[in-house]
């Protein structure tokens, strides 16, 4: 894999296998974005969701992180309940969906086969996520969606994962000024397996508010 150093780019390629996937993707599925998805929301956020990648049918196909899929639905109810957006429901990049207070990204911005980028995969595209991060006010809380998304916050801070474990509703006031909450993904197997139920996501976004002093 080449090295990158820039902001986000619509055109990266420097993951092969992921890049090779969004070629047969994108054959496949001609109305699909199949690209690396760009971050979604305002410019300087009090929170920062980040997810792991783009799903197949989901941010893969309509070019915004958690629109079109199962988990976004869920994702975006939250925000809406919780004044982060103007609409409970994120169907496409055109639907005039508006961020308040927040953006959402992902740890991996390509499409990995089957959902599972690889670590080398998560360590390349770590430099986005760093630069974007690099970018937050003092104060703003991150908040990880799984364990992959927790490690990577930790990676692009240059944290030991050691001292910060991941959990759900973990809470960790960094040194850099940020504080890290993290959650389960809200996925539809742990939802469906009830290891996230909707009062154990609500409650986290309530800690956040109340971080925020929203």
């Amino acid at each position: 894999m080449k090295e990158i150093t820039t902001d986000f780019d619509l055109n990266c390629r420097a993951c092969p296998r992921l890049a090779n996937f969004l070629d047969k993707n994108g054959a496949e599925y001609p109305d699909y974005h199949a690209r690396p998805v760009p971050p979604f929301g305002v410019k300087n956020p009090k929170l920062l969701i980040v997810g792991l990648a783009p799903g197949m049918h989901g941010a893969n196909a309509t070019g915004r992180p958690f629109t079109g899929d199962y988990a976004g639905s869920i994702l975006y109810e939250m925000l809406y309940k919780f004044n982060y957006s103007n609409k409970p429901e994120s169907v496409s990049a055109d639907d005039k969906l508006k961020l308040k207070q927040c953006r959402i990204t992902n740890a991996v911005k390509c499409l990995p086969p089957e959902n599972k980028p690889t670590a080398d995969e998560i360590k390349t595209c770590n430099v986005y996520l760093k630069n974007e991060i690099n970018g937050l006010k003092k104060g703003t809380v991150i908040m990880a969606l799984g364990g992959i998304a927790h490690k990577a916050v930790l990676r692009a801070l240059a944290l030991k994962q050691s001292q910060y474990p991941f959990g759900h509703g973990t809470e960790y006031h960094l040194e850099c000024d940020l504080i890290l909450v993290s959650s389960y993904h809200c996925s539809r197997y742990n939802t469906s397996t009830k290891r996230l139920t909707p009062k154990m996501f609500e409650n986290v976004f309530k800690q956040i508010d109340n971080l925020l002093g929203r």
